[in-house]
């Protein structure tokens, strides 16, 4: 391995992860911060979804950004975004401000989801994109492990606040070592024939595209399952199990234990199976154990936080092989518009996250039963659309003669 690949897998990996770590370092707070702003849980999930919504539509504009001004541009400009925001946050004297700044915050933060993506195109193809994925995937693992830890000691040393202080200094820090360390992967030359016009018509070249679609939307189901998680993980356990902010930082973090271990083999998979193969393995995996855990919870009326636990565990593990892959196998064919086709992809799987955590929320009721079905409601889709994107070819028909 060289050092060039893991210098950009750590580059990639820290500016991809500033979006998720300020979701993630802010969950343990999120009861705290609904007595501190006199809010009830659907306003405070609110502001993640406010996160995520604009997370996700604004990376319509920096990938084609980052195809017409080259790939660092447009990450300074989201950095500088999500710093402005979370200061905000941080000076906010009530829900809706809160609701408002973190809207702000996602409309930067996107441009660390879908440049990094595009800059692994420019790089490599095939199983070596794939290599440097599942590595970027490994710094970016790091988030659910620290960030939710962090997230705790900081509200047992002050209050929540501070949270959004330390992000911004964070994405001050990532812009430093993007700086110094980080090379231009689209020099001007490439981008003379990039425009909006042509912007516009690589959007209707995607849309038009079935089996792109149908790889983003196996990756946006297999995300919104980890999403439905997410937003409601700190309530259920805090809240209905009775686990301390510090002891829910423990228990989220080690889901992504199952997320590093697969990082591991993920490329070697992808030599021995081919990146379809480790797909459908993945799905295949990921929808088995979700279902068995929807089951047990609301069917055998199971209510058990070791089975949680385990079941989620296993699970995302196997998430681990779908998310990667299939974003690198729906950019493999479009490297000349490697920007715009990230836009499009991190713009569908974050508004889909958005649109599953919207419909969670209107039946919270306090138990895990809520989320458990929208893990596995999404594990299911993203089963049935792998079945039809990428089914195994059938052997011709033998001609009888």
């Amino acid at each position: 391995m060289t050092r060039s690949l893991l210098r950009h897998a750590l580059i990639l990996g820290l500016l991809s992860a500033i979006g998720p770590f300020a979701i993630d370092m802010y969950l343990p707070a999120l009861p705290e911060i609904g007595r501190s702003l006199d809010a009830d849980i659907r306003q405070v999930q609110l502001s993640l979804m406010a996160f995520f919504l604009s997370l996700g539509l604004c990376q319509l504009v920096y990938g084609p950004l980052s195809d017409l001004w080259g790939r660092k541009r447009p990450l300074y400009l989201g950095l500088s975004l999500f710093a402005l925001g979370s200061i905000g946050c941080a000076l906010a004297p009530d829900i809706e401000s809160l609701i408002a700044f973190r809207f702000v915050a996602g409309l930067g933060a996107c441009a660390g989801m879908v440049v990094p993506r595009a800059i692994v195109r420019d790089l490599h193809t095939g199983t070596e994109a794939t290599r440097l994925m599942s590595l970027l995937m490994l710094v970016f693992s790091v988030s659910p492990v620290l960030a939710p830890l962090a997230g705790s000691a900081v509200i047992a040393w002050a209050d929540w606040r501070w949270i959004f202080w330390a992000v911004t200094a964070a994405a001050v820090l990532a812009m430093a070592m993007m700086l110094v360390f980080m090379e231009e992967t689209r020099p001007a030359a490439e981008r003379t024939d990039s425009s909006v016009a042509g912007a516009l018509s690589a959007y209707g070249q995607l849309l038009r595209d079935r089996h792109f679609l149908g790889l983003v939307l196996i990756g946006a189901f297999g995300m919104s399952s980890f999403f439905s998680y997410l937003a409601n993980s700190s309530f259920v356990l805090i809240g209905h199990y009775g686990l301390s902010p510090t002891q829910y930082s423990f228990f989220f973090s080690i889901n992504a234990a199952a997320f590093i271990g697969v990082a591991q083999v993920n490329a070697r998979l992808c030599a021995r199976l081919g990146l379809p193969g480790v797909i459908r393995l993945g799905v295949i995996g990921h929808a088995g154990t979700a279902v068995l855990l929807w089951a047990l919870f609301t069917l055998a009326g199971v209510d058990r936080l070791d089975v949680l636990a385990a079941l989620v565990f296993v699970s995302f593990g196997f998430l681990g092989l779908v998310i990667p892959t299939t974003s690198v196998l729906a950019l493999e064919p479009h490297g000349r518009i490697a920007g715009t086709a990230s836009a499009l992809l991190g713009t569908l799987q974050m508004v889909t996250g958005a649109a599953v955590m919207a419909v969670i929320s209107a039946f919270v009721d306090g138990s895990a039963r809520p989320m458990v079905t929208g893990i596995g409601a999404c594990a299911l889709v993203a089963a049935a659309l792998t079945w039809r994107t990428l089914a195994p070819a059938r052997p011709a028909a033998a001609v009888v003669h």
